[in-house]
């Protein structure tokens, strides 16, 4: 029973994570579900809907389809829809029912493509996994697919140039965040080649070879560093600039991956003193890569002990022995109870112990847009101050 959450909601499921993913890439993205469904995407989900233009469609299906396993009459419309609007690809999400009918989405994708002309994927999507499974398995699939296998690479200047990978608005949102932490790399001398998969055009993604590191800012982009690693051999940095002192150990190990060819982890381990930890640390509840960012940020700028605790699948490596990975909302309150101060989306405020302050961090790809307009901006300086103001409150 302590898999049993009466409180706390889920996370953004996978299948709404490769429509993030791909919403800016000038695919046709097809959610394989009964029709209404798409409704929970575009409204909750998906905060660029209402502003900006993307082919992203459901097929509507229907119970004697679902019953008679008919993928006849989806194969036909995706086609139909297709050869109309000329995507440059098209993408098949799965969701429970058709997990449920057995549905071979590969198979799909190969029928579509073979009729169309169009490059097709078939993404096997539950809707039970979350969002970071869905962005990982979509922008990795996108790059082996479609990116070229030779590329001239930039002239290294004093600073490397870095692709950003894994951000999409279900961690980063639409409040300022995307554009800070490009022109804080601009202003430090590392030009941004690409942004994986926000505010960059196509022929910007494809040249991403060109790159001299490649910057993992949350463990969504995991897979696709991995991918374009064995591409071209670009090494990667995982961690977000989360305040002053996480900036400079980013940008560090930017330069230090550059020049070695070896992967850096400044999310990763924690280094604060041990008599630190005699008093509770702070808890921060959420991605992996945001909250040990987060969690290395009060180390290095306000001295506080800090440990992170994941409740999704991927981590990206940088957990330490310290953090913890829980989805119980019976576990969750437990850890929270040997906490000095929590840091997590408001919503797990209605779990939280009395007698343990609480900072409200709202996280698009959970609370969706209730809390949207009291999400910082947290790279830089603009961490610290939020921050600041939150720890003295």
């Amino acid at each position: 029973m302590n898999q049993v959450n009466r409180i706390l909601s889920t996370y953004t499921a996978d299948v709404s994570g490769v429509c993030s993913a791909l919403y800016e890439m000038g695919g046709m993205t097809v959610m394989h579900d009964a029709s209404g469904c798409n409704s929970t995407y575009n409204t909750h989900d998906e905060p660029r809907w209402y502003h900006m233009p993307s082919m992203v469609y459901i097929t509507g299906l229907s119970e004697m389809e679902a019953v008679l396993g008919d993928e006849e009459k989806t194969v036909r419309d995706v086609v139909d829809a297709a050869r109309q609007l000329s995507p440059r690809f098209v993408a098949l999400a799965g969701t429970l029912i058709p997990t449920m009918m057995g549905t071979d989405f590969p198979g799909l994708a190969r029928m579509i493509e073979r009729r169309s002309g169009i490059p097709s994927f078939g993404f096997s999507t539950t809707g039970m996994s979350s969002y970071v499974k869905g962005v990982s398995t979509a922008l990795a699939g996108i790059a082996k697919r479609f990116c070229p296998d030779e590329v001239e690479k930039l002239p290294r200047g004093e600073h490397p140039s870095v692709n950003l990978l894994g951000v999409t608005p279900l961690d980063f949102s639409v409040t300022g965040t995307v554009e800070a932490m490009r022109e804080l790399l601009e202003e430090a001398g590392c030009p941004v080649v690409s942004c994986w998969a926000m505010g960059s055009s196509w022929e910007e993604l494809m040249e991403a070879g060109r790159a001299q590191v490649n910057l993992v800012v949350s463990s969504a982009g995991m897979a696709l560093a991995k991918v374009l690693k064995e591409k071209y051999g670009i090494p990667y940095v995982v961690g977000l600039p989360t305040g002053e002192g996480m900036t400079k150990e980013v940008l560090a190990a930017l330069d230090i991956a550059a020049e070695t060819g070896k992967d850096q982890r400044p999310a990763g381990g924690r280094r604060i003193s041990e008599e630190k930890w005699e008093s509770k640390p702070v808890l921060v509840i959420g991605e992996a890569v945001w909250a040990a960012s987060m969690c290395r940020g009060l180390e290095l700028d306000f001295g506080l002990p800090a440990r992170a605790l994941c409740p999704l699948e991927l981590d990206a490596g940088v957990l330490d022995r310290s953090d913890g990975r829980c989805t119980g909302e019976v576990e969750i309150s437990r850890e929270m109870k040997q906490a000095s101060l929590v840091i997590a989306d408001p919503l797990y405020k209605g779990v939280q112990p009395k007698d343990v302050p609480f900072l409200g961090f709202p996280h698009e790809g959970y609370s969706g847009r209730i809390w949207r307009r009291e999400i910082p901006v947290f790279v830089g300086t603009s961490w610290n101050e939020w921050m600041r103001k939150g720890v003295e409150r």
